[in-house]
């Protein structure tokens, strides 16, 4: 059994994880393995997410004064924290993938920048494209634009060259 300064440490710790924390998920697990939970953390890290199971009474505690505080209230049953400070999406594409391989794996509720989300929510933000697909989509859109333009304007100075050679070839401009 825990000492209780050493519990205190804990939910302090975990108060100030989840004040940095942007963007939350917790989920429920039951009968994983280790292999299993080595895959959820190993997956959760590559996402740029940090994963910790969590006591309710200690999240309920370490939550007080944050963002998460609506989520962590009167939890029940196993419960584990996934959050992040950057890309929620490829958080929740990580651990939405790794839901659908491990039934047991399933989520209660999500907190994303400050805003409680429920699970239909969390299926909705996994299906995003991620930051990078949308920076790479727009940057697309920008460079198409421009690159028409220029063609536009290659085009009517090719047009124009065009029309003073033939002008010239018909003695209609002395060159």
């Amino acid at each position: 059994m825990k000492k209780r300064e050493d519990k205190r440490r804990e939910a302090e710790f975990l108060h100030g994880e989840l004040e940095r924390a942007n963007h939350l998920f917790v989920t429920s697990f039951e009968k994983l393995t280790v292999a299993q939970d080595f895959e959820l953390r190993k997956a959760v890290r590559a996402a740029g997410g940090k994963y910790r199971v969590v006591k309710n009474n200690l999240a309920e505690k370490a939550a007080q004064g944050t963002k998460a505080e609506p989520v962590l209230q009167n939890l029940a049953g196993m419960t584990s924290l996934a959050y992040t400070e950057t890309d929620p999406v490829a958080l929740a594409k990580a651990l939405t993938a790794y839901a659908k391989a491990n039934p047991t794996f399933t989520f209660k509720a999500g907190l994303v920048e400050g805003r409680v989300i429920d699970i239909a929510t969390i299926q909705e933000l996994a299906n995003m494209p991620s930051k990078e697909e949308l920076i790479a989509k727009l940057m697309w859109l920008v460079n198409s634009s421009a690159q028409r333009l220029a063609s536009s304007l290659n085009g009517v100075a090719r047009n124009l060259a065009v029309a003073l050679n033939e002008a010239i070839k018909e003695n209609k401009f002395a060159a």
